[in-house]
């Protein structure tokens, strides 16, 4: 682990980015007290979003009278207008 003073990341800030870069964990100093750590970013895992099946949803609530779902919402919204 290495360690860089408050002014060496303010002056030289290209320098401690190389060394995160390379696999370095920096430990920042005030008054040879540490206050910060800098550390590589963790690669994040790919997000597998899975949709729902609205379809099937709608063949539960409504059962068979509807086939499309568009029709359904259409008649609910005009029922629904004053």
């Amino acid at each position: 682990m290495k360690t860089a003073t408050i002014r060496q990341v303010r002056n030289d800030f290209g320098t401690v980015l190389s060394w995160v870069q390379q696999g370095e964990e920096v430990t920042v100093l005030k008054r040879k007290t540490p206050v910060a750590r800098i550390c590589p970013a963790r690669p994040e895992a790919p997000v597998k979003v899975i949709m729902p099946d609205f379809a099937a949803r709608a063949k539960t609530t409504f059962g068979k009278k509807k086939t499309h779902l568009s029709e359904t919402v259409l008649e609910e919204r005009r029922g629904s207008r004053c």
